[in-house]
């Protein structure tokens, strides 16, 4: 028996099959869970293509995190799918425009674009956990995806300084819904070939880091070691854990120089 048995989880955020949100999904369905996946727009007709691979095909709803009436709809867009109870959700969900706000623009970038980069990348945690909260079933788990923001890195700008909100973001729902049964989590990955790495100018230099220091090396080519860490958040495995970031980044992160 998988450690998801029996539960219902969504995945926000899954666009394509090199995606840390589709090998949770994939996992999460291996370990036992029923899964509903979500996109918006046009990344719809790839999220559609791209789920066909999962046995089974998971539901697939469109949800923009920054749609106040797409986040109202969200309880009874899964009541439709047969989701009357929801045990976990996972946010694998950022953005920051890379003309401007990534790459070494970090002192031109206009104030509008640090806004959408910080509403889409970590507001929107507190308004999908809010969004799914109707729907929680004991012990619900909330589980984002983080790269490590107490430090700042090359080309990663604004992204950096939104994943530093996002991370707080984590504690304050860690703190406001716990007294309900509610957990929420990081997970702090190193890089890996998403499409959302490639959009970043300069990000390949992340690569030759993670060569370098982490001390149990890294592959950026494989996701599931992070997916690995996302399933175990959602499981009941780490009742009593909350508000925490865990790396899976081949331990870079506690390495000096």
């Amino acid at each position: 028996m998988g450690i998801l048995e029996g539960k219902n989880i969504l995945v926000a955020g899954v666009t394509h099959n090199t995606s840390i949100g589709y090998e949770v999904a994939r996992i999460a369905q291996a370990e036992g869970a029923t899964v509903a996946v979500s996109n918006f727009g046009r990344a719809m007709s790839l999220t559609r293509r791209v789920i066909q691979k999962l046995d089974p095909v998971p539901a697939l709803l469109e949800l923009d995190v920054t749609d106040e009436e797409h986040l109202k709809r969200l309880p009874e867009s899964l009541r439709a799918e047969g989701f009357e109870r929801l045990d976990g959700v996972v946010h694998s969900i950022a953005f920051a425009n890379p003309e401007t706000a990534l790459g070494g623009k970090f002192l031109s970038t206009p104030a509008a674009d640090v806004a959408a980069a910080v509403e889409v990348s970590a507001y929107s945690l507190m308004s999908l956990a809010m969004a799914c909260k109707p729907l929680y079933g004991e012990q619900a788990s909330v589980v984002g995806l983080t790269f490590d923001a107490t430090v700042s890195w090359p080309a990663y700008d604004w992204m950096g300084v939104a994943k530093a909100a996002l991370e707080s973001t984590n504690r304050y729902l860690a703190r406001y819904l716990g007294a309900e049964g509610v957990r929420s989590n990081l997970v702090a990955a190193g890089p890996l070939e998403t499409l959302a790495k490639k959009a970043i100018p300069g990000a390949n230099e992340f690569n030759d880091i993670w060569g370098e220091r982490a001390p149990l090396g890294w592959d950026p080519k494989s996701n599931e070691p992070t997916a690995r860490a996302v399933v175990a958040l959602l499981s009941d495995w780490f009742p009593a854990t909350t508000g925490e970031i865990v790396h899976v980044d081949g331990g870079l992160h506690a390495m000096g120089a």
